[in-house]
C-alpha cells in the first residue's frame, strides 16, 4: 500500500485524539473516519496499530472497549506534520467534535472491567472518571464470568443512575 494515504491517516487520528482532553474508544474514532469516509476499516486498524507500536498513542482495552489516547511523542510529530491536514479535514474533524463531544466525554468516561481473581471468582472494577479524577470506584467480586461481564455492561448503561443513587444515600 502507498505510504502517503497511510501517513494522512495516521496524522488524522493523531489530530483527532489531540483535540480533546479524555480518551477516545476506538469505535469513536472509528465513527469519524468511516463516516466521513477518509479510509476503510481494515487500513483504519492498521494505522491504529502503527501508531500504539510507535509509541504515538496509547490503547488501553477494557472490557469490550479500546480507550485511544495521543502521547507526548505524538503530539510532537504532530506538531510537524500538521500541514499536511487540509483545512477541510480539520473542519470535518472540529465539526464531529463540536456536535458529538457530550456524549463522547460521557463515554470515555465511564470504564468498567473484570478479571479472574486467584480464588477462582471474577473481579469487577466500576469507574467514573471525569477530568482525570475518579468521582467513584466499585469493586464486586461475583462467582461466574458471566455475571461480571453483565455487571459491565450494566455500568456502562446505568452509571448516572447508580451514582445518583450512591451519592443521595451516602450523602
Amino acid at each position: 500500500m502507498n505510504q502517503e494515504p497511510l501517513t494522512l491517516y495516521k496524522l488524522i487520528v493523531l489530530y483527532l485524539l489531540n483535540k480533546v482532553s479524555f480518551p477516545l474508544t476506538m469505535a469513536q474514532v472509528s465513527d469519524l473516519i468511516l463516516e466521513k469516509e477518509y479510509t476503510n476499516y481494515l487500513t483504519l486498524q492498521q494505522v491504529i496499530n502503527e501508531l500504539a507500536q510507535a509509541g504515538l498513542i496509547t490503547a488501553k482495552t477494557l472490557v469490550n472497549r479500546t480507550h485511544l489516547q495521543i502521547t507526548e511523542e505524538g503530539r510532537n510529530t504532530l506538531s510537524y506534520f500538521e500541514n499536511r491536514i487540509s483545512d477541510a479535514i480539520k473542519t470535518d474533524i472540529g465539526e464531529y467534535l463540536k456536535k458529538n463531544e457530550l456524549e463522547m466525554r460521557n463515554e470515555s468516561s465511564i470504564q468498567s472491567n473484570y478479571y479472574k481473581a486467584v480464588n477462582g471468582e471474577f473481579e469487577t472494577e466500576l469507574t467514573a472518571v471525569d477530568k482525570d479524577v475518579n468521582l467513584v470506584t466499585i469493586r464486586l467480586t461475583v462467582p461466574t464470568e458471566e455475571l461480571a461481564i453483565s455487571i459491565c455492561e450494566n455500568w456502562q448503561k446505568n452509571n448516572r443512575e447508580i451514582y445518583q443513587y450512591l451519592t443521595t444515600a451516602l450523602f
